[in-house]
């Protein structure tokens, strides 16, 4: 599965990178991220409960920052276990590009599943990994913007 798009966000890019590479505000905004602890700078390690159609599943991965030019862009990638249900791996290139409204944050996701999951079809895997990506940046705004005031 292949997925891109952009999110304009309020504010410099300097910010929106320090709160990319925040645990705290990554918790709060990645729907049904129960736990989200920083290894190193690079590494995070990551528990996510979904339920995507009929299947609900625990997923317990780790992360991987890589291929970073600060404040610009990075690659983050890697791979979740849920059990019976199945794994999803895959990463996400990210670039943000100021301009005169803030930020645009810019995403490619490429990602794989197997299981369980990968038996769903690809429009209910599309339709709901959209709606997540959505449900991601809204989360993150409101986030961000919640640790400014």
């Amino acid at each position: 599965m292949e997925m891109s798009g952009e999110h304009q966000i309020p504010a410099n890019r300097i910010e929106v990178w320090k709160a990319l590479n925040d645990p705290i505000i990554l918790q709060a905004s990645i729907p049904g991220c129960t736990e989200l602890e920083a290894i190193d700078s690079q590494h995070l390690k990551a528990t996510v409960a979904l339920k995507i159609g009929p299947v609900s599943a625990k997923f317990k991965g780790e992360v991987e920052l890589s291929d970073i030019i600060e404040p610009e862009s990075y690659r983050i990638s890697g791979e979740g276990k849920g059990g019976v249900a199945g794994f999803a791996k895959g990463g996400a290139n990210v670039t943000l590009e100021e301009n005169n409204d803030g930020t645009l944050l810019k995403y490619n996701v490429d990602a794989k599943i197997g299981g369980k999951l990968a038996q769903l079809g690809s429009r209910l895997i599309d339709s709901t990994s959209k709606k997540l990506a959505g449900k991601f940046f809204d989360n993150f705004v409101k986030n961000f913007e919640a640790k400014e005031d």
